[in-house]
């Protein structure tokens, strides 16, 4: 079954075209296929300079590898294209 969210070409456009967020979910699905995203947002978690929305936001998407996997697709086959 596939998810709604491979379907939302939008969103992916929008992460695609912003800089800061395609390098954030590039390496949020680069950690997560390491390992390394669990200790990365446990660690996230006690730093007390970020704000309480964007570790949420890092934490839910470090939840589901499948949407970080499907974004880092989407923009790698985008680059090529650009």
């Amino acid at each position: 079954m596939q998810h709604p969210w491979l379907y939302d070409l939008e969103s992916l456009e929008e992460i695609s075209q912003n800089v800061l967020a395609r390098r954030l979910f590039l390496k949020l699905a680069a950690m997560s296929r390491e390992g390394t995203l669990a200790t990365f947002v446990s660690e996230l978690e006690g730093d007390d300079e970020l704000d309480d929305d964007l570790k949420g936001t890092i934490t839910e998407l470090a939840h589901e590898p499948g949407y970080l996997f499907a974004v880092e697709e989407y923009l790698r086959g985008t680059q090529r294209v650009h």
